[in-house]
């Protein structure tokens, strides 16, 4: 699908120039306020990152009060893109619905359908990490979350759009095959 020219390439310089200040400011204010949080229960967390729900278990002081206070800013940001998200892909749907031929609405679905299960994927994970109650919490599930959102879907959408090349899906199924032969 052609994004500029079914929305204009304006449109599409107007979407960048308003995700990426916000992003950049949002990621920036998360960054900062947690050099101002006093640590009372040591500085060792047992994560793959050093996620804020973390942080602020070890900190000792009312300051993280701020910090839930940029959490409810993320909150209406993520879910305003939550929002263009589902209206873009609901856009692009009936879009693939107006293709006349059936081959064509099943290239595009194809194309269409791995990307959407890797952001529903990512969306959930994250939805699931920040949102899950502190009693099911423990170390080793946050860790695997984790890694679910942040490694999972990059290494997936490279697999998707690297089986899209003819060359490497066909080297896929003849290294597959091998394996296969030899057992």
């Amino acid at each position: 699908l052609h994004y500029e020219t079914f929305l204009g390439s304006r449109a599409c310089v107007h979407m960048a120039a308003a995700a990426w200040p916000t992003g950049f400011l949002n990621a920036l204010l998360h960054t900062a306020n947690p050099f101002s949080l006093p640590l009372c229960k040591g500085n060792a967390l047992g994560q793959f990152f050093c996620e804020m729900p973390q942080i602020l278990k070890l900190s000792c002081s009312h300051s993280y009060l701020r910090e839930l206070g940029l959490l409810v800013v993320s909150i209406l940001v993520v879910f305003g893109c939550f929002v263009f998200i589902v209206v873009s892909y609901v856009q692009i749907l009936k879009t693939v619905l107006r293709i006349p031929s059936e081959q064509g609405r099943h290239k595009a679905f194809s194309t269409c359908l791995p990307h959407l299960a890797v952001v529903s994927l990512f969306v959930s994970t994250i939805i699931f990490s920040h949102l899950k109650p502190p009693s099911i919490s423990s170390p080793s599930l946050d860790l695997v979350v984790s890694v679910l959102y942040s490694v999972v879907p990059p290494a997936v959408n490279a697999l998707i759009y690297s089986m899209r090349n003819k060359e490497i899906k066909d080297s896929v199924w003849q290294l597959m095959n091998g394996c296969l032969i030899k057992q």
